[in-house]
């Protein structure tokens, strides 16, 4: 019992470690509606906040990314049927070569393996003296900082559920996308809307964080690299080898 207790105590410290390491507060959590059935996916509102996903870019299907790290691979398959807004995101910055040279600005392994975390565009400068973790991704056209809702879908749903944890819905099954080992992920701050372009590989199955961040895609080759990535390592580049064709963004059919 004590060996269960000590290991719920590391579990909630380090996802708070992830949740203050997330960007800084966006836009406002739009919660869905629930009712009594709980479980039941099609009783929560399954349709992204409009003001947060009309301009948004959308993933229709898979794509994949090739990251390199310290000059090695690593592979990632992005996954736009379960996750289209987030991967959608993720492949329109990769993209735009908005993580290129940007630097991993947290990474936990004591005292268990958990998480690499990178995605700060403020990282690039290495001179910057600021609180690396805070910054999200600018959209030039607006001036301002691009944040994207919490999507995740639940087992045996057709649509993501937006804007809420699995929690605070009343849902208790798994997610689509699990917190495997070699997932990647979204980080965010307390406000379920305000994820941007910060992202984290799992370095361990992480069953707790399921239903409160929302996995995109899972790293299919080049787990060895992530495994030896150190805070202050720096992406090399990413780019789109696959699937490019099925991002769709704004005002494209």
């Amino acid at each position: 019992m004590q060996n269960q207790i000590g290991h719920w105590f590391v579990c909630t410290a380090i996802a708070l470690a992830l949740l203050i390491g997330g960007c800084t507060d966006g836009v406002g959590s739009s919660s869905p509606t629930t009712d009594s059935s709980g479980d039941n996916p099609s009783a929560v509102a399954q349709t992204p906040p409009s003001n947060l996903s009309s301009n948004l870019p959308r993933l229709e299907g898979k794509a994949t990314v090739l990251m390199v790290v310290n000059g090695e691979p690593i592979t990632i398959e992005v996954d736009g049927t379960h996750a289209p807004v987030t991967a959608g995101n993720f492949v329109d910055l990769v993209q735009k070569g908005v993580y290129d040279d940007l630097a991993f600005h947290r990474v936990v392994r004591n005292p268990e393996p958990f998480v690499v975390q990178g995605g700060d565009p403020q990282s690039k400068d290495a001179n910057f003296r600021g609180q690396l973790g805070t910054g999200g991704y600018t959209d030039p056209t607006t001036g301002q900082e691009r944040n994207i809702p919490l999507e995740i879908m639940p087992s045996g749903a057709e649509d993501p559920l937006y804007g809420t944890t699995f929690q605070m819905a009343g849902i208790s099954q798994a997610p689509e996308l699990e917190h495997t080992r070699g997932a990647v992920a979204m980080a965010r701050s307390q406000a379920p809307n305000s994820a941007s372009s910060q992202f984290y590989f799992t370095l361990n199955d992480l069953p707790f964080l399921d239903g409160s961040y929302a996995v995109f895609g899972y790293v299919t080759d080049g787990m060895d690299v992530v495994d030896e990535i150190q805070q202050g390592d720096r992406i090399d580049s990413a780019r789109v080898v696959e699937g490019l064709e099925n991002l769709q963004l704004p005002n494209q059919s």
